[in-house]
């Protein structure tokens, strides 16, 4: 027995073996915040939980990173990249039975390009200059010039009902209608999110199980527990040093993901307005020590931008590594041959872990360093403020896209993160680094990466929000209950094309 029909564009998946109304359980390690609404949801679980309940008309395969036609009948082509013209998958259906409408898709595209709505993904999708309605089942894009990521990129709109949005936008956010193969039931807070089999998806990826419960475990011990006595099948964020003991009783597999620590200054404030102090600052810290004590060697140093496993990987211009001499040298060139700062940090539990080590890194070159950690909704709302000189925090876009460019834009695009957070909006740098981003999205192949690459050097070389390590992420599941799960390169976990075993 299958799922799929014969035009499904992934392998058929055997159901025989799989019981569909059973139940999967899976522990998430973050807690639930923000909205679910893909205009602005960016939270790790939202991100996550969107995935089965809302689609694009192209999305991202949230395991291969590939895109794939989801609300679209077809992936979409264009003669000249200019123009791209895209029919509804047929039959498709919003959770509340209402047909999927071009004047929805419409819609769900100008409330993102709208700058007043403030979408965190308006810049994602900055090369489409209008989208219409053709027919009731068909819209037309037009974009800016073309954009060889145009498939990859559209996902960053997912497509809504127009009449409920506008009815009660806040209620939406809170519990979304949406036309994945998953409907959202209940979401609460520090305890679970419920979701149920949408029996009226007419996609290739059908739920395969009735239902889903996401059990919101923050406590990492909890988690390994939950997993060892059987009440979840899979989980995410397994602790580093229980790595050992569940491979031990469980699948457990570490992605090499982009996910960083980045350190962000505010560079309007002194000391960290100077660039040499900036770069002390990454000179200073003995990465070695922060990833093998204080991740139990789980990560990789930060050589560029990128990990070292992304196609697109660039070994940047400066490349910082322990150098306590260097460092001291910066520090006196700026003035500044000791200094008190403050070290803003999430308390993440791996984070909370490297942070004492990165102080003692900075106190060794004469930074010396009091520790401000804190939950991270308090400590971005200090952030915004005003409040910070630096900050190390944790990071990861590419549940979003994997591209250079999206990856770029999340951090250096047209958004608060410039603007508000480390101020660097009004340089000569960011105008440099903007025009850098907006070539490279004009052009294709060699070209485009040259231009990335030179944008990614920039970053390296002013260092006003980077990278210290892409992180490993250890990822547990339990094979003899689960059928077609494979762990994702983000933070998350994905449930499109899995089931229990009978």
């Amino acid at each position: 027995m299958s799922l799929f029909g014969a035009s499904a564009s992934f392998a058929q998946v055997n159901t025989d073996n799989i019981d569909l109304d059973a139940t999967i359980q899976a522990g998430i390690a973050y807690g639930l915040s923000g909205t679910f609404d893909p205009l602005n949801a960016s939270g790790a679980v939202t991100v996550a939980a969107n995935w089965h309940t809302m689609e694009g008309l192209v999305d991202l395969d949230p395991v291969t990173r590939q895109p794939y036609a989801a609300l679209a009948a077809e992936m979409p082509t264009s003669a000249d990249g200019l123009e791209y013209i895209v029919k509804l998958r047929e039959g498709a259906v919003f959770h509340d039975g209402t047909p999927v409408t071009a004047e929805d898709v419409v819609f769900s595209a100008q409330r993102v390009l709208d700058p007043n709505s403030n979408s965190l993904f308006r810049s994602f999708v900055a090369f489409i200059d209008k989208v219409e309605v053709v027919d009731a089942t068909t819209v037309k894009f037009t974009n800016k010039y073309p954009f060889s990521l145009f498939n990859e990129r559209i996902g960053s709109i997912k497509i809504v009902p127009k009449a409920l949005v506008e009815a009660d936008p806040e209620a939406f956010g809170k519990l979304p209608t949406g036309t994945g193969p998953y409907k959202l039931i209940s979401a609460v807070p520090e305890a679970e999110i419920v979701f149920e089999r949408n029996e009226a998806y007419t996609g290739n990826r059908p739920a395969l199980a009735a239902d889903m419960v996401w059990n919101l475990i923050a406590d990492p011990t909890a988690r390994v527990n939950a997993l060892s006595s059987g009440t979840i099948q899979a989980m995410e964020d397994v602790p580093y040093i229980d790595v050992d003991a569940v491979a031990a009783t469980a699948e457990l597999e570490k992605a090499q993901s982009f996910g960083l620590l980045f350190a962000m200054f505010d560079t309007t404030k002194a000391p960290f307005n100077d660039v040499r102090v900036r770069q002390a600052f990454m000179y200073a810290i003995d990465m070695d020590k922060v990833i093998g004590t204080g991740m139990l060697d789980n990560a990789s140093a930060a050589k560029g931008f990128l990990p070292e496993t992304h196609p697109n990987f660039h070994e940047a211009s400066t490349v910082y590594s322990l150098n306590q001499e260097k460092a001291k040298s910066l520090l006196a060139e700026a003035g500044v041959p000791s200094l008190d700062i403050t070290l803003m940090s999430t308390d993440h539990g791996w984070v909370k872990d490297v942070a004492p080590i990165i102080k003692e890194s900075l106190d060794a070159v004469g930074i010396n360093t009091t520790l401000d950690i804190g939950q991270s909704g308090g400590q971005y709302v200090k952030v915004d403020a005003g409040e910070m000189q630096v900050m190390i925090a944790p990071g990861d876009p590419s549940v979003f896209g994997n591209d250079p460019d999206i990856l770029m834009q999340w951090w250096f695009g047209d958004n608060i993160w410039p603007t508000t957070r480390y101020r660097w909006a009004e340089s000569e740098g960011y105008a440099e680094l903007t025009q850098l981003l907006a070539d490279a999205q004009k052009l294709s192949g060699e070209e485009q990466t040259a231009k990335w690459n030179e944008a990614m050097d920039l970053l390296s070389e002013e260092v006003v929000l980077y990278p210290l390590l892409h992180r490993q992420l250890p990822t547990a599941w339990n094979p003899d209950e689960l059928e077609g799960f494979a762990p994702v390169p983000t933070t998350g976990l994905s449930f499109l094309d899995v089931g229990v075993k009978k």
